[in-house]
């Protein structure tokens, strides 16, 4: 296994479950000095971790404990991350997922976003880069961020800040964790032009490596579940960004 780097930082504000408890995270991959290293970092925060190091078990363990968020190697000795992804969505469909990624294997980056990731890291990578990068998903997702009873609306479009449900004309639309994210940001700046640079910092929270291309994949998902059949609300603004306005 290639070396981390494990830059030492004092721990920020904790982050909990909605009822106050830990959050449980399941780390998944075939080594396991890498998921043991993953472990002292993320109990560290605080958090409960659970690792397995095949996608059998990670799907049996993620039955048992429900985790809140899941750290998932692509490769594994018996089915992809992708069918793990999968098989843990049949029964908890917003669970969120970052990957974890070869350093040159783009195909599978594209493809762990492509099937619903909602993130992913190249190995190696520093410890610091991937809790912080799970913070901001567990954020994305409500862990334990606290805010104002908020519901917004746009047009025929409703978006519930607590409690996360997403309506349409009354029809409700089930999104990832950083498909509600996207469309809060842009529900919170309705007939405003957001650019790419916009929405990845907002939305991401930290340099995505001037891959913008990113932000063009969730613009279409939102699309397909936003305005599939309907009039569409999500604009593209040639050379400047997107917009959301009532149909």
């Amino acid at each position: 296994m290639e070396p981390m780097s494990t830059t030492s930082r004092g721990p920020e504000q904790a982050l909990t479950r909605a009822d106050g408890s830990p959050i449980r995270v399941l780390a998944v991959d075939d080594e396991s000095s890498l998921t043991e290293l993953l472990s002292m970092a993320l109990r560290y925060e605080g958090w409960e971790v659970s690792t397995a190091g095949s996608g059998s078990e990670a799907v049996r363990v993620a039955k048992e404990i429900e985790p809140d968020v899941v750290v998932l190697d692509m490769m594994l000795p018996d089915f992809d991350g992708l069918e793990v992804m999968r098989r843990i969505r049949q029964t908890a469909p917003l669970t969120p997922v970052i990957f974890l990624t070869a350093k040159d294997a783009l195909t599978d980056r594209v493809s762990g976003l492509t099937a619903g990731g909602d993130d992913y890291v190249t190995k190696p990578f520093s410890l610091e880069e991937l809790v912080a990068r799970l913070r901001g998903l567990l954020r994305r997702s409500g862990a334990s961020a606290a805010h104002e009873n908020s519901v917004l609306t746009v047009g025929d479009l409703r978006l519930d800040e607590d409690s996360h449900e997403v309506s349409r004309a009354g029809e409700e639309i089930h999104l990832t964790a950083t498909e509600f994210e996207l469309l809060r940001y842009l529900m919170r700046n309705p007939r405003r032009v957001l650019s790419k640079a916009q929405i990845l910092d907002r939305v991401w929270n930290y340099d995505f490596g001037g891959q913008s291309n990113v932000v063009e994949l969730y613009i279409s998902y939102l699309r397909k579940k936003i305005d599939a059949d309907r009039p569409p609300m999500i604009q593209t603004m040639r050379g400047a960004g997107y917009m959301l306005k009532p149909a």
